[in-house]
């Protein structure tokens, strides 16, 4: 049996697409969500990022690595039934938490989230991994787009800088160029979506976002959680999030003092 908020259709188009919607996952966490996005604009962390260039119209902020400072972020992560339906999304017994995210566009901001797959930033490697994407605010135009199947390419994304638009790892060759999905007519999925609805993708899924020309702001909580599968892999560079002196080892199992387990079927 699977959680109340999704289907086996659900799990099964997760497995082949790597990629679907989950509707109402945080609806009871919304204003929860929205107070601890505020504590951290108003307090951001040692990663805290404004995303555009002089001259570029409104405001993209994002911040990440948060949770354990913010209570709203915390409690949402241990009390909602977000490792519940990540555990069968995944199909793993046991789900760990990885990072938060926010990510705010202000009206007016017409600059795009690039182009992007998650996975080639971080230093952890799986086939049962989960990011959660929830608008905090009613979307249309602005809503997350994925590339569906893009997380069984042969090769991954070559991550880049998102305001200097610089190559993360320099000189890697095993890394494919970022490619343009609508003009390469790729399978793109996006939805309008209600606050507390929740797109769930594989850290493999090509993915990106329109800009936010609506007259609302958009903000957005991300959860990036980790399944059985998951290890700690070297990169070429400094990865993001860098989680600085962790100490671990290629092939072990993400430390648990820092990435603890929230379901352990």
């Amino acid at each position: 049996m699977v959680h109340p908020l999704i289907t086996q259709k659900h799990v099964d188009d997760y497995q082949h697409d790597g990629v679907v919607l989950i509707k109402g996952l945080f609806k009871d966490h919304v204003e929860e969500l929205r107070a601890g996005v505020e504590t951290n604009m108003a307090d951001p962390g040692p990663y805290a990022a404004e995303n555009l260039k002089e001259g570029e119209q409104g405001r993209f902020f994002d911040d990440y690595c948060n949770w354990t400072r913010i209570p709203e972020f915390e409690n949402v992560i241990r009390h909602s039934p977000v490792a519940a339906v990540a555990a069968d999304l995944m199909q793993s017994k046991s789900v760990q938490v990885f990072h938060d995210h926010v990510l705010v566009k202000e009206p007016g901001t017409s600059k795009p989230t690039p182009w992007h797959q998650d996975g080639p930033y971080y230093f952890v490697e799986g086939q049962q991994t989960v990011s959660f994407w929830a608008p905090l605010d009613p979307v249309t135009e602005a809503s997350l787009r994925c590339v569906a199947g893009s997380h069984q390419w042969e090769k991954p994304v070559l991550p880049t800088r998102w305001l200097s638009e610089e190559d993360f790892y320099a000189g890697e060759d095993i890394y494919m160029p970022v490619p343009d999905p609508d003009a390469e007519n790729m399978k793109v999925v996006e939805w309008a979506m209600e606050p507390g609805d929740a797109v769930a993708f594989n850290y493999k899924i090509l993915h990106g976002a329109r800009g936010n020309n609506a007259p609302c702001r958009r903000r957005a909580f991300s959860l990036r959680l980790l399944g059985d599968d998951a290890r700690y892999v070297e990169r070429a560079g400094p990865t993001s999030p860098p989680f600085p002196g962790h100490g671990m080892k290629a092939g072990e199992k993400l430390r648990e003092d820092w990435f603890p387990t929230i379901l352990n079927g």
